[in-house]
């Protein structure tokens, strides 16, 4: 199977070199969005590769100065683009037609070609040489695992533009052997639940916190520097609260990723065979999670899915109702059982915190789905913090499961 990672690493770039690269990004963009009027005609959207090449290729050829390898990642960013909105319409979601501002520009093997320490990139006036700006100290990061590791090779790489700063995200692939559980392991799989909110961010069934005051800190940061600049009303200030937005999203990302590294480390260690989420629609509604939040928690299930398969690990959604008001130790669901963060079975006494509560139902509802479902249904237990518990309330204490020999701690009460 095939890993893919991302590896930012920022450029050293001259300002004769970076016009080029300007004009390069600006045909590029131009390129892109052609081919998109071009898909949206009348009622239809065409998304076929092969139909938008052979009906724009030419003439973005003849437009632009463009490398032939640069006209072909515009159209297929363009086809990828119409695709989604396809599928949104599907889905019965609006969608609009998409526009290209975001100053960015895509390579391949035949317009990049990476070295140790620089990379040649071509522009619509002959190649140009960029020095990479690397950290002194690699040690565990990004560039020694995957950009500097011969068991990965540069298969793409796609370069931003913020500002005068110039990034090239390089994408390293490897082939990688999934280890398909045997059957004994099959029959004694566990599932790692996880329940998603507001004042944490994540909650496993293994009783780990991650909490969401970083996110919330940051967040109110980033609004109130916008609107500052938003009270400006000048060019500056526009330019500037883009800037802010990209600065955002990088730091949301970099921490997400960190906590779906540290949700699949938890699921592996603990010898989890499937990780379960709550399904994500409606989360907003049923959380009072604000379009951040959201935005987070979809990228979070995104980053945990593809790490996930990577250790042959099964992660899926399910049925979140009631999951925050039913009992994981009597199955006694009643509204008041829930008090803001504390959760009380008003049936048999339980107590605990609501959230972790919340992902121990998560992971036996996962258990429910898969025993009753057409897949087979392989686990048989969620991973608790010092045990297991079956879907029949079945509680096996650490010694019982003793093959994992890691557990996370108690979870506060």
């Amino acid at each position: 199977m095939e890993v893919r990672r991302t590896v930012p690493v920022t450029l050293e770039v001259d300002s004769q070199d970076a016009a080029l690269l300007e004009d390069t990004i600006d045909e590029f963009l131009w390129a892109a969005q052609y081919v998109t009027d071009h898909a949206f005609h009348g009622e239809y959207v065409t998304t076929s590769k092969t139909t938008l090449h052979d009906e724009t290729y030419n003439d973005v050829r003849e437009t632009t100065d463009l490398h032939s390898n640069h006209v072909q990642s515009a159209r297929n960013k363009a086809a990828q683009a119409c695709t989604g909105v396809v599928e949104r319409w599907k889905q019965g979601k609006k969608a609009s037609k998409p526009h290209f501002t975001s100053p960015h520009l895509v390579y391949e093997s035949r317009t990049a070609t990476f070295h140790d320490e620089y990379v040649s990139l071509a522009t619509i006036n002959g190649r140009i040489e960029a020095d990479y700006v690397l950290p002194e100290n690699r040690e565990g990061k990004p560039h020694q695992k995957y950009l500097f590791n011969d068991d990965y090779d540069i298969t793409s790489a796609e370069l931003h533009r913020q500002h005068h700063n110039w990034q090239l995200h390089i994408c390293c692939t490897t082939d990688v052997e999934i280890d398909t559980p045997s059957q004994a392991t099959t029959e004694n799989g566990t599932v790692l639940g996880v329940d998603l909110g507001v004042n944490n961010l994540a909650v496993t069934s293994t009783g780990t916190f991650w909490t969401g005051d970083e996110f919330d800190h940051w967040r109110q940061e980033y609004e109130k520097q916008r609107g500052d600049l938003q009270a400006c009303g000048t060019r500056w200030a526009h330019e500037n609260i883009q800037s802010v937005g990209r600065k955002e999203t990088g730091r949301f990302t970099q921490t997400l990723h960190r906590i779906s590294n540290e949700l699949v480390e938890e699921a592996r260690e603990t010898g989890c065979t499937g990780i379960a989420f709550e399904n994500l629609t409606g989360i907003r509604d049923r959380t009072g999670a604000s379009w951040g939040h959201k935005w987070a928690f979809n990228r979070l299930y995104e980053y945990v899915e593809y790490k996930a398969e990577a250790y042959g690990l099964t992660v899926k959604q399910v049925n979140p109702a009631n999951t925050s008001r039913r009992c994981s130790e009597c199955g006694f669901t009643h509204p008041d059982n829930r008090e803001s963060t504390q959760f009380e079975c008003l049936k048999c006494e339980y107590q605990n915190d609501a959230d972790y509560n919340a992902a121990k139902n998560i992971g036996l509802r996962y258990l429910r789905q898969n025993q009753t479902g057409a897949d087979g249904g392989a686990p048989v237990g969620v991973r608790l913090n010092s045990g297991t518990l079956n879907v029949n309330g079945d509680y096996s204490p650490a010694e019982a499961s003793a093959r994992t020999g890691v557990h996370a701690e108690n979870p506060p009460l």
